[in-house]
Order: C-alpha cells, then structure tokens, then sequence
C-alpha cells in the first residue's frame, strides 16, 4: 500500500471532496441491512433483471438518472445568481442611493443598466448550458444493466446512465462508474474509489455481505453510508474486481444527489475565477480611491453637495465595468462552439481560460504519443527464443478475463486462431480471477483443464511477476528460478526495452483438483512458473513530433507520466524528438517529500512506473511550483490526475470515470487537435483582457478628466445622466468582442491573468484620453463660450459627444497592437455595433430622447473641430502603442 504522502495534496483546483464524516442517514442504508431476497422484493425486481416495459414504466415514473443541482439547475436560481456579481451588487446599492437623495432618473437609469447585463448574462448563460448540455450528450456515460426482453430472455445490455431505475441490477467492472446507489448482490476482488465522497485517495474493499468497520466514532451514532461494505455510492468508480449489484436509488434520491449542492458550494477556485477576481477588486479598488476625491473637489469648488454626490455616485457608476459578466459568458460560448467544430466537447466552461493559461501538459504516452494500436510483435522463453505457449498462456488469461480488457489484451485476442486449436470452449472451464490492481500490477485467471487439473495463468509488469515465480521454463523443463537466469532474463527484457516494446511476463502454475481452492485471492499467487515474455510495439503517430514541436514553440511544456519502464518511454521519446532532460521513477518520486518534489519536477521531463496517486502528486507539485497545468488521460489509472489539474483533458473512447473527471472530452486523441484547442483557449482570453483593458483605461481616463475639470470649472462637465447613458452605450457596443481576431503575437505563449499588467495599461493609457478631453474643453470654452452660464448646456452635450465618440473609436486603436484597418480589421459584429453607438452618439443631442436628459444640439462646425481631435487623438495612441509595445513587449 502507498503512503498518505502519495495522496493528492489540497489546494487542488478542480474538486474539493465531502467532509469524511456525512451526517446523512439516506434510505439507502435500509437496502445494507435486509437480505438480498427482502431487499430484491421490496424493489419489484430479481435477479434475472426487470422486464424493458417495467423499466419505461419506472423511467417515466421517476425521471431520468440525473442529480438535479448539476443537470437541471431551475431558471429561477439562474437568473437570481446573477445577482450576486460585485459589480451588479455595487450598481444596485448606487440606485438606491440615488432613489434615497431624491433622484429618480439616475436611479431608474442605473436598474435599467443592471436590468440589461443581468438579462444579457442570463440568456448568454443559458444559451451557452444549453450547449454545454447538447455537447455533453455526446459523450454520455453508459451502464450494463441485466433485463428480460420481449422473448423472457434475460440478457445483458449497454444502455446510457441517465436510463438506470431502481431495482435494475447492473454488472460493474474496473473503469465503470457506480450509477446509483447500488446493493452488491456478489462481488469479485472489489475495490471502489470513494474520493469523490470522502476525500480518501485509497480505494476500499467491497462484498455482497453486510460488514461495518468500527473504526470511527460517528457522530449522532449515525453510520457513514461510505463505510457499509456491500453498498455501493454514486459517482464513485470501480478501481478493480468485478460485481453484480441492484439499484437502490438513482438520481435525487442517492446520497451524492443530496450532496451535490454543498461538494459545489465547496468547489475550489480554478485559476480562471482566482484571476476574474483579482481583476474585479482591482477596478473596484480604483473605484474607491477616486469617487471621494471626485466628491470633495466638486463640493468644495461648487458648494452644491447635493450634486456633487450624485455626480460622484455616476462617476462610481462609470468605473463599473458592468458587462464583464456578459463578456465572459459570450466569449466562453463562442469557444466552446468553435471548439465543437474541432471534435472537441467542453463540459466545464470556465476551462476553456484554463487551456489559454496552460503552461505544461502532461500526458500518458500510449495513444497520445503513440497510435494507440498496439501490435504483438513477439512472444519469447525466458532466453528470448520463439515460443508459441508463451502466446497460448498469455491468450488463456486475456480470453477469460472479464474485467476491463486493455489495449494489450485486444492484440493478444486478434489471434483468433488460437480459439480452435486449443479448443478452448471444449477443454477449459473459468473457475476464478483475480483481478488487475496497480498495486499489484498483474492479473490472473484460474481455469480447469478438462476436468483433471486447475491452472492459475497470470500475467503482468515484469518485476512484479518475478517476485511471485520460484521457476522458469527452460527448453521443456521447470528449472529454480536462480540469480544467474534471472540476470539472463533481465538483458533480453532490457534488449526488447530499448527496442521500444513493452514487456510483459507470463507464468503459470498447476493446482490438483483434490488441492484445489474454488475461491482463489491474492495470497495464491505464488511459487508460478515463468513461461516467458510477450512484447508489443505501439508505434508513435506520424503526427506527433510536428504537434509537440507546434506546442513546444507556443510555450506549453509537455511532460510524459507513464506506467511503463524508463528504456521503453526514452525510445518512444526519441522517435517524436521529445527531448529527454531528466527521469523520475515512481519510488524516487514516492521518497521524496514535497518541497524536494516541486523543485524536481521543474526539470525532469519524464516520469516512469507511477501510480495513480503519484501521477496526480507530480500535478500538484508542478502546480505548486507556479505552473497551470493541463493533463490528458484515459485509464482508471488517470482520475486522480485529471481531478488535480487545472484542467482535466480525456477522450471519448475513455473508459467512464476518465470521461466524468475531465473537464474537456476529445472525439478524437490527438496532440495536434490540442494544439488547435489550446489556441482557442488563448483567443478567448484575450478578447476578455481586452476588454477589461480598454474599459479600464477608458474610464481611467474619464476620471482624471472629471478630476481636473473639478477644479477649474464653476459647474458639472457632464451631467450624472449623461454620464451614466454615455456608459451604458460604450458598454453595449463591447458585448460583440467576443468574436475579434486577435494578433499572433498575443497568443504566441501561455495567457494569465495579470493585475500588474492591466494596471500599468491604465496608467499609461487612460490620461492620453484625458488630454484631448482637455482639448476639447478648450474648443468648446473658445469657440462657444461654454464657460458661461447659459451655454452650460451645450458644453455638456459637447464633451458627451467627444468623450462617447473617443471611447468607443478608440477600440479599434488598442484591439491591436498593429495599424487599425491597414494592418489589421476588426470583425465585423465589432465593427457594426461600434458604429451604431457613434451614430446615436451624434444624433442623441438633436433628438427628444437627449433633450431629457440635459442635451442641447451643437453647432455643426463643432464637427469639424471634432474630428480634428479625434484624428489627433488616434495618432497619439498609435504613438503611444508603439512606445509600450517597445518598452514593455506585450499588449493584450
């Protein structure tokens, strides 16, 4: 058994488990205590299966298989958690400030622009589940169930999870997921995961008989359902062994139903969300710094503190950038469908920004390096010669075994011809098995050979079948296993090893009918007799080495965690030019405790012979060292892994607790489509900083303006009003950023979140802004004398204009960081919407809608001296850009 050290650490970014101690008491329990046969009648089922009609009639009684907090989250609670943002909370604190001083309008504008991002983020959302939900249905998760056809035949079939009902009996094996909570009516060597309820990484033994372990104190003298031997949980998957089980309760009605809303209020931060938040107290923040000082300049210069203070609460308003919600939402979606296209099915939107920060992947070799086709190139003795028993051993236990048959045993089977010549339906008889484990490493199949004798035929990882042999198989006779043929054995496994094929060792041994044990267990597995070895070769895809090049130039590091041994992982290395720095085994990395192991896996490329556990101990040792980490698996041995990283990346053809541990589901296992996946990841983030760039250095800017203005004006610059429609335009003409191109060099590397970078965007940018805001006050105070009092107004509408017109134009300057529509064009929903709030921009002041609110129309040679300013104020930036981009490096 491994050590607690080799557990996954805390802290991880992807699922945090149910407190060990569940204070539920569900009816589940009542099925643990009862007899199988009470327990088979109160269900109305048998052992034989429920007929097809019966189990409609209980599909269309009880609903479908499904927890109802993840799958069908009410419209209601949808659109109420919307709320909950601290940018709409603030927003709706500012309206009732306003409604309290007596000022309706600003009030009732200030819902309506909270009104709009909360519909406009609900629908997005909406839209965007509903895609999800389409997407997800295509990689369900499928349950073998016993039931009796039309003909009373009782058969086995493959049916989706969502169509189990209670009393359904279900067969379970290595890889599946439990679909409800189930009743064991006979089980083989069962060990289940139960991390996903009690936060223990090591798998537990289950039985068919009622057992519990008096090990801890309950607390209200309640049993924890988790430790009752002979149930089995939802959401929990088979680590080994095999069983036979009842439903007892799906859906709602199980344990991980009742659970489900505290394991998501529970859920961890992912890298995405820590970095949103950062980003939105960062603003907030600013918000709070400048709204008093823009209070007290205006109050003190003005005297009217009634004013001053709506004016400073529109100002508040003005630096919210309100719409980030939404944008995120749209741009999420949009990738999501993008990646569909690529045969890729995002289950987790929010990881989708968790691939655009990915900074190393890690992966399993077998059908990700390689094509995922093993052939069986040989089958040797113990010295390495041609021997074809190896090959009917190795058949016996590949055919017979009923647990999860791998891609090894599929190339053993494709020697079909074996089935006829050793008569195997007619001369042997499956007596027992003892079941694959990656603690062991091995599996066995015990058979009786035309009824005289038992044979216990096993095999498995090299080092571990040697430790079980006291004998070898040497030119027809059963010799001692002795230190000089072990040496032997060792440089033809070596040889093979460095030819890039996987070992694997067979032996066997002959167990009388008068000893012989009809219920075999682990301790049998000694004193065998080592046949000899049989070797595949899985050979890498031609595609490989030109993606882990695409990936190795866009700066995502790939890291290889294998269970294989070092010679044969360093081959399939060199054939994809993956560049071997350094190799950890799976004992050095257990020996280790944390800090050595964080640095360590800094610089070590390939880790060879790992558990599970320590697969996921290398994740989060590299997460710890400051790196967002992706990993792709397929195996049961790769949940824990794929639950500790930031994001969890499987395939279709993944056996089911892989497929519900990841995050994003491939149809198709390809670095070079990850590749494509990644990129797109990128592309979204980027469109999101900019945004939150622009908003922020716009509104950065408008606060410095209203700041100087404070202090040399007699009156308002801008009316609150018109100052809350002015941000309530620019922000509608945003929400179609989502589908902007984005320069190559902005996703040339890993995209993170970065404070310090979109603050010194600000800084630098936002008085640019501010001192042609000055320039134009200077127009409007000598041209049209708006420094007096009755020309108030027509300042106002003046610098609405400007200040609407620069914030929105200004988009196309800093989307990229090349020339504006010479070197790089907007799209075109950006481009449309952008010139249809111009455009109310310049026609608002001559119509009704702008007479009340405060605007007056400007004459028209004001226009002129406008774009004058404006064209200026497009070359300053463009100047600025390339300063920053010189100074700095980045822009987006």
């Amino acid at each position: 058994m491994l050590s607690n050290r080799t557990q996954p650490k805390a802290g991880s970014t992807k699922r945090k488990p149910l407190a060990a101690s569940l204070q539920i008491r569900p009816q589940t329990l009542d099925g643990a205590y009862s007899s199988v046969e009470e327990v088979l009648l109160s269900l109305g089922t048998s052992e034989q299966g429920l007929s097809d009609r019966e189990a409609q009639e209980r599909l269309a009684k009880g609903g479908p298989n499904e927890v109802t907090a993840v799958g069908r989250v009410p419209l209601v609670w949808q659109f109420l958690k919307n709320f909950g943002n601290p940018f709409v909370a603030l927003l709706c604190t500012l309206s009732l400030i306003s409604f309290f001083l007596g000022n309706l309008q600003g009030g009732v504008l200030i819902l309506v622009m909270v009104a709009i991002s909360v519909l406009m983020r609900f629908v997005q959302e909406f839209r965007s589940g509903r895609t999800v939900a389409e997407l997800r249905a295509l990689v369900g998760t499928t349950v073998t169930v016993i039931r009796v056809n039309d003909r009373g035949e009782s058969c086995r079939r493959e049916i989706p999870l969502r169509g189990v009902v209670p009393g359904d009996i279900v067969t379970l094996s290595a890889g599946d997921m439990v679909p409800g909570d189930v009743r064991m009516l006979s089980t083989r060597d069962l060990f289940v995961s139960q991390s996903v309820l009690t936060g223990e990484a090591l798998p537990v033994e289950k039985f068919e008989t009622f057992q519990m372990p008096n090990r801890r104190t309950r607390p209200l003298g309640r049993e924890d359902p988790t430790e009752v031997a002979n149930l089995g949980l939802m959401g929990t998957n088979i680590v080994s062994g095999t069983a036979t089980a009842v439903v007892l309760a799906t859906g709602d009605g199980t344990l991980f139903g009742s659970l489900t809303r505290k394991a998501i209020s529970q859920r961890a931060l992912t890298s995405f969300d820590r970095g949103i938040n950062r980003i939105s107290w960062l603003l907030i923040r600013a918000m709070l710094l400048m709204v008093p000082v823009v209070l007290l300049l205006n109050g003190l210069s003005k005297g009217d503190w009634g004013s001053s203070f709506l004016f400073a609460l529109s100002v508040a308003v003005g630096l919210t950038p309100e719409m980030l919600p939404v944008v995120i939402a749209a741009n999420l979606t949009r990738g999501a469908v993008a990646m569909s296209r690529n045969r890729v099915i995002v289950k987790r939107l929010s990881s989708i920004e968790d691939l655009g920060a990915m900074s190393v992947l890690c992966t399993d070799k077998t059908g990700t390096l390689t094509i995922d086709r093993i052939i069986l190139e040989r089958h040797l003795d113990v010295l390495g010669n041609e021997d074809d028993e190896v090959l009917k051993y190795a058949y016996l236990n590949s055919y017979f075994q009923s647990g999860l048959k791998n891609l090894l045993d599929a190339a053993i089977l494709e020697h079909g011809e074996l089935h006829e010549a050793l008569r195997v339906s007619e001369s042997y008889r499956k007596v027992d098995e003892i079941p694959f484990d990656f603690g062991r490493r091995r599996m066995s199949v015990i058979l009786e050979k035309q009824r005289q004798q038992h044979e216990l035929i096993c095999k498995g990882a090299v080092e571990e079948m040697l430790s079980i042999c006291s004998f070898a198989k040497l030119h027809g006779k059963i010799v001692p296993l002795s230190l000089e043929l072990t040496s032997r054995m060792s440089a033809v496994r070596n040889e093979m090893n460095e030819k890039g094929l996987r070992v694997l060792a067979v032996a066997y041994k002959q167990i009388g009918l008068e000893d012989a044990n009809y219920q075999y267990r682990i301790h049998d597995e000694t004193g065998l007799i080592l046949a000899g070895f049989i070797a595949f070769l899985d050979p890498p895809k031609e595609s490989t080495a030109e993606a882990l090049a695409a990936l190795r130039q866009r700066g995502v590091t790939v890291k290889i965690l294998t269970g294989d041994n070092e010679l044969v992982t360093r081959r399939i290395c060199r054939w994809v030019d993956l560049e071997v720095d350094r190799v950890l085994s799976g004992s050095e990395v257990e020996s280790m405790d944390d800090s050595e192991l964080r640095q360590a896996v800094v610089s070590t490329t390939v880790f060879t012979k790992l558990s599970p556990l320590q697969k996921a101990r290398v994740i989060s040792a590299l997460k710890l060292a400051g790196n967002t980490v992706g990993y792709l698996g397929d195996g049961i041995n790769d949940a824990p892994a794929l639950r500790e990283a930031d994001v969890g990346i499987s395939v279709d053809t993944a056996v089911d607790v892989a497929k519900e541990c990841a995050d994003i589901v491939m149809l198709e296992k390809s670095l070079t489509t990850l590749v494509d996946v990644v990129m797109e990841g990128r592309r979204n983030s980027a469109n999101i900083v900019k945004y939150v760039k622009m908003a922020a250095s716009s509104n950065f800017g408008n606060v410095l303006t209203v700041l100087g203005a404070s202090a040399f004006l007699s009156f308002l610059p801008i009316l609150p009003l018109q100052l809350l429609v002015q941000n309530l335009l620019y922000d509608i003409s945003q929400i179609t950023i989502a589908f902007d191109p984005v320069d190559p060099q902005d996703i040339a590397g890993p995209r993170r979140w970065e404070t310090q970078s979109i603050g010194r965007f600000m800084l630098f940018l936002g008085p640019i802004s501010s001192l042609f805001d000055l320039v134009t006050f200077g127009v409007l105070f000598r041209l049209f004398e708006g420094n007096t009092a009755g020309q108030h107004p027509l300042f106002q509408s003046g610098w609405f204009i400007e200040g609407l017109l620069s914030q929105t134009l200004i988009v196309y300057m800093l989307r990229t960081r090349k020339i504006p529509f010479v070197q790089s064009w907007p799209a075109g929903p950006l481009l449309t919407s952008t010139i249809i709030v111009m455009m109310v921009a310049v026609v608002l002041p001559f119509s009704s809608i702008g007479s009340a609110i405060g605007l007056v129309p400007v004459p028209p040679v004001y226009f002129f001296w406008l774009i004058g300013i404006l064209l200026a104020y497009c070359l300053a930036v463009q100047v600025i850009k390339k300063w920053y981009l010189a100074r700095f490096g980045s822009w987006i």
